[in-house]
């Protein structure tokens, strides 16, 4: 919970500085209400706000720096290092005098800043999985940081105009990636980077990059063996000796937390699930099973649309970037049945996808690879003639199939997985504004997606899409997903599936372990079958999707409040009246679920532009 805050460069009184060190630390601490300490100097200062649990601070002459996390250093935990000074200041002397790869013997997960007065020199960095993100912004010689951008605005010399770039970003992605942030000069860190500030110049590099052995080959049982203990020596780290409970979707990874959890307490475990009264989109009954197998003390709460109604604008104020991932008010209230039990901890299986290759995504990735297998010859001169030189093959439903299958195959990667985007679907020059549209880079979206996969290569399609997704889909979405509604909820989360023991046991695992075929998860499944249920193993991956798309047929306050929000978002001059005109009218007729999750993106955004701009 909570997080920190700070700048270097920037000369006030004591008293000044102070109060708006105190003033930059408010949204930090809004919600969780953590402890807030304050370290100030004549041209830095910084605050950090949690509970003592994850607080470690330094001070000495011009020195100051902050390590806010659960974190082990070279297998030792922090208190191992009080007798020296404390574990922030053996990181603030390290990182002076060996750089970034320091961070590198840091397990767990952090943040951290060290702030050098005299040298007018900043360190900061993020873990490797970034599981908190740190943003900054560089203002001539000065730098400000945090980890919300809500309290970097504070600052006098913070420019707080919104970029319009990130808006389109958000439409598309449903998030802003990093390292880009809603605000036009601020910048986010990325997954196991650290950055070097020192009189205006930034400079910042990767202490650690996932890198993946697909040479070596060992036996599946001491495979097996292996994971069963990381999953252990995990999940007992990240209770962090408190109150703990789990999160229970009925999902493979969430069940295996669960009865992994037992088995290193010793006790019944207390298990959260949510539910939906909308056909398909509940999975209470695999919660069941799950709760049942191993015996935890289950708790069980079904979201209404009342209860979106009034989650809507706490969603919106939690998140510092517009977030348009809906299934955060769900675990917003998973996570506030955990709290009102006395919980001070709770567990998500927020990772086991992206490490062992659980996403369906993956699967069908793969079917496009076995065109590229066919001889050339027979591609170019029988199959792709007959899909696309026969008038009228169009109108035949078979040869429509075989000529999507072939687009799609000839498409290269990542550009293949976004053939079904929103925005694409729908056409920019639809949804956009002429103005809007004119100050926007269109090839942006792709640019990005193609820095974060061809920046791991490696010989196998699974590993990269899972490189690829260690970036965009846990650090920029499913991290900040739970993180932020656990921190509405005033609730400690922890990810024992992302621990760096976890991630490089992932790494050095054979490609067709993770996706045998279009298996999915493949060793992770067998080498856990006896463990959980078979209904468990063999269920399809859903998760806490909202049925908002369904619900605003049927809830008359639900509705008004999207079309209200909406009719609002058209005085901003980003997206059109008649698109928003549609979406509320024929579209969510046709589709309710597939055009209501682009009501709810664009929803999102202007809750997010009220609680900040009105």
């Amino acid at each position: 919970m909570s997080g920190l805050c700070g700048w270097i460069g920037y000369s006030a009184t004591n008293t000044d500085n102070r109060q708006l060190i105190e003033k930059m630390a408010e949204p930090i601490a809004r919600f969780d209400g953590g402890e807030i300490l304050t370290l100030t100097k004549s041209t830095a200062a910084m605050a950090i706000a949690a509970d003592d649990r994850h607080m470690y601070s330094y001070q000495n002459n011009g020195i100051v720096a902050a390590l806010w996390g659960q974190v082990r250093y070279q297998g030792k935990s922090p208190r191992d290092f009080d007798r020296i000074g404390g574990i922030a200041k053996v990181l603030a002397d390290g990182s002076q005098s060996k750089g970034g790869n320091i961070f590198a013997d840091l397990e767990g997960e952090f943040t951290f800043c060290m702030l050098n007065e005299d040298t007018g020199v900043a360190i900061l960095a993020v873990d490797r999985m970034c599981t908190r993100s740190l943003s900054y912004q560089v203002s001539g010689e000065a730098l400000i940081f945090s980890t919300s951008a809500d309290a970097i605005i504070r600052h006098p010399l913070a420019n707080s105009e919104i970029s319009s770039q990130s808006l389109f970003n958000y439409i598309y992605f449903h998030m802003v990636p990093s390292p880009d942030s809603i605000y036009k000069d601020q910048q986010r860190l990325l997954p196991g980077q650290y950055l070097t500030f020192k009189k205006g110049e930034v400079k910042s590099d990767f202490y650690w990059k996932v890198a993946f052995d697909e040479i070596e080959k060992r036996p599946f049982n001491e495979l097996k063996f292996e994971l069963r203990g990381l999953l252990r020596s995990s999940v007992r780290e990240a209770t962090g000796g408190q109150t703990v409970g789990t999160f229970l979707s009925g999902g493979t990874d969430s069940s295996t937390i669960a009865g992994v959890l037992g088995e290193v307490t010793g006790q019944p475990v207390r298990t959260y699930s949510i539910g939906f009264e909308a056909e398909g989109y509940d999975e209470m009954k695999y919660a069941r099973i799950a709760a049942k197998h191993f015996s935890t003390q289950h708790n069980e709460y079904y979201v209404t649309p009342d209860d979106v109604v009034a989650a809507i604008p706490q969603i919106a104020a939690v998140f510092d970037q517009p977030f348009g991932n809906a299934s955060a008010i769900p675990a917003f209230y998973c996570a506030r049945m955990a709290k009102t039990d006395g919980l001070t901890r709770i567990l998500g299986g927020d990772g086991g996808d992206e490490l062992f290759g659980g996403n369906e995504r993956y699967a069908k990735q793969h079917l496009f690879t076995y065109y590229k297998h066919l001889p050339l010859v027979l591609r170019k001169r029988l199959f792709e003639p007959i899909a696309f030189g026969i008038a009228g093959s169009e109108k035949i439903a078979l040869m429509r199939k075989a000529r999507s299958y072939i687009e799609q195959a000839l498409t290269p990667m990542p550009a293949r997985m976004e053939n079904y985007n929103l925005l694409r679907r729908y056409g920019y020059e639809a949804v956009f504004t002429k103005d809007f549209l004119a100050t926007i880079d269109l090839a942006r979206p792709s640019e990005l997606l193609d820095e974060v996969y061809h920046q791991t290569q490696t010989e196998s399609l699974i590993n990269n899409m899972l490189a690829f997704d260690f970036k965009i889909t846990l650090a920029d979405n499913d991290l900040p997903k739970v993180v932020k509604a656990c921190e509405l909820a005033g609730m400690n989360v922890g990810f024992p599936l992302i621990s760096n023991e976890l991630v490089e046991f992932s790494t050095r695992l054979e490609p067709q372990l993770k996706l045998k075929r279009t298996k999915l998860r493949y060793f992770f499944k067998e080498s856990l079958r006896g463990f959980l249920p078979d209904e468990v193993l063999a269920k399809q991956k859903q998760g806490f999707g909202l049925p908002f798309g369904v619900w605003l047929h049927e809830h008359r306050l639900l509705k008004s409040m999207a079309a209200d929000s909406l009719v609002d978002l058209k005085a901003r001059q980003i997206v059109r009246a008649d698109f928003i005109d549609q979406l509320l009218g024929q579209h969510l007729k046709e589709h309710a679920s597939y055009y209501g999750t682009m009501i709810w993106v664009l929803m999102m955004l202007e809750y997010w532009f009220k609680q900040r701009m009105s």
